[in-house]
């Protein structure tokens, strides 16, 4: 995210969700208010991504969403077995430098996976 307030905002989910998971207060409230950043920064895919994130979240009460994988020497994909905080903050961590490339990608990964889990 680009906007001092955006990252600051970012921190401090990210902060919460490590000391309390998916319990943390007001989790889905403050996805939403980040969500507003990123209208604002005008970055279609993370607007997106938050917007299903928490829409994941409040439909499941979880977050457990198979959007990494690794590969094998032949290339075969294989989902990597992650706890639904370590994927949240993943997640939350590649949004710190969403435009990075690589971080791009994992997050059309994240976007893609759970348009299929929500619709």
């Amino acid at each position: 995210m680009k906007l001092v307030a955006a990252n600051i905002k970012l921190d401090s989910i990210i902060e919460n969700v490590e000391k309390k998971g998916l319990k943390a207060p007001k989790l889905v409230e403050d996805l939403k208010e980040l969500r507003e950043f990123a209208l604002k920064e005008q970055d279609p895919l993370v607007t997106k991504v938050l917007r299903l994130s928490y829409e994941f979240i409040t439909e499941n009460g979880n977050f457990d969403v198979q959007a990494q994988f690794e590969e094998d020497e032949e290339e075969n994909e294989y989902p990597i077995e992650i706890e639904e905080k370590e994927n949240l903050l993943y997640l939350l961590n590649l949004l710190k430098k969403a435009d990075h490339k690589i971080n791009r990608e994992e997050i059309k990964d994240y976007r893609t996976a759970l348009k299929l889990e929500l619709y």
